[in-house]
């Protein structure tokens, strides 16, 4: 198959989907890849390193699209791409389709075939969304700790405090592969941490992760109040497929501490707290009810070079499978989201019928 790695154009956007390693693997499969120019030098891959894994570099992204019938990116296209795109393509990236409704109804207009990483299931879980959330948890304590900086018009708390000071206090709201990376680096930091997550399972693994992690079932009323006391809230509820519920409502930030900090991890899919909105690195934060609120879609962007590794190595086997047996085989579940001017996963259906 023909498989066609563009530049990534969204804004703060310098990962790539597939690292030189990873191209040498699917030319020896037999495949044909196409890499743009430039597509890998944010991530510190040159066309060199390309070309000498056997890609063929090409000048620009017409020639990509044109080329290939497996599309395969890092986020998912902007309106600029949309005109690139055709029936005959399988597009396989990150899409977040239930919280847009425009890019939805675009691929429906193509006609082509969409499988997005992020609801692929394998035994239950997420493989392709996994390390993406993993630096995200990370990142959101180490950007809290900065935002929480009077500078930045934070509290000027230092989460893990001093001698004779107060800790500093964080929520956060799930505990999945996000949540839970991000109670673990707050913990190790010396923060007071209080997580919510609806599954036993996941709070007695939380609670293993030191004394000061409290870990309890996301009851409206506990969440609350203990958004009302947090210095640092970081949201980060998923529910695969579909828009995020507001779990953090705007009467709850209301009643936060100013200069007080909420993360929303799960800003792709709409976001988990009532007060967000989407923004990206070139303009990260904006006050709102005197909390700073921080809505980047694109938070592992933020390390490209590390993401783009990571993502990679968990990707090549699953563009292995589609590109040799097509979005149908069992090993994509779930993967499917739009074909053929059909939307083809429920919980995208639902969203985009509500």
């Amino acid at each position: 198959m023909r498989i066609g790695i563009p530049r990534e154009v969204k804004p703060w956007e310098a990962r790539v989907a597939l690292v030189p390693h990873a191209v040498a693997a699917l030319v020896q499969g037999g495949h044909e890849v196409f890499l743009e120019a430039g597509a890998g030098c944010g991530s510190g891959f040159s066309d060199e390193d390309y070309a000498a894994h056997g890609a063929r570099v090409v000048a620009d992204a017409p020639a990509v699209f044109g080329a290939a019938e497996l599309i395969v990116k890092v986020k998912e296209p902007i309106a600029a791409e949309y005109g690139r795109l055709r029936a005959g393509h399988i597009l396989f990236s990150y899409l977040h389709l239930a919280a847009n409704r425009a890019l939805t109804e675009a691929l429906q207009g193509i006609g082509l075939t969409a499988v997005a990483f992020e609801t692929v299931v394998q035994g239950g879980r997420l493989p392709l969304l996994a390390p993406m959330s993993d630096i995200a948890g990370r990142l959101a304590v180490q950007i809290g700790t900065q935002l929480l900086q009077a500078r930045h018009g934070g509290r000027g708390i230092l989460l893990g405090g001093l001698p004779g000071t107060e800790r500093g206090h964080v929520v956060v709201i799930g505990a999945g592969e996000a949540g839970g990376n991000a109670v673990r680096v707050a913990s190790a930091l010396g923060a007071r941490v209080t997580v919510f997550d609806k599954e036993r399972a996941r709070q007695s693994a939380m609670m293993e992760v030191g004394a000061s992690v409290t870990a309890l079932p996301a009851y409206e009323e506990a969440v609350a109040a203990a958004v009302r006391e947090a210095d640092l809230v970081i949201g980060a509820v998923l529910v695969t497929g579909a828009r995020a519920p507001h779990v953090v409502t705007r009467p709850m930030v209301r009643t936060m501490h100013r200069g007080a900090v909420i993360i929303d991890i799960a800003i792709d899919q709409g976001g988990c707290v009532e007060t967000m909105h989407a923004t990206d690195y070139g303009a990260p934060t904006y006050i709102e009810e005197g909390v700073v609120h921080f809505g980047v879609t694109n938070m592992p962007g933020a390390v490209p070079r590390t993401a783009s590794q990571a993502l990679s190595a968990v990707l090549l086997p699953y563009v292995q499978v589609l590109a040799a047996h097509g979005a149908d085989d069992p090993r994509l579940a779930g993967g499917l989201n739009v074909r053929s001017g059909r939307i083809m996963h429920e919980a995208v259906l639902a969203a985009m019928t509500s």
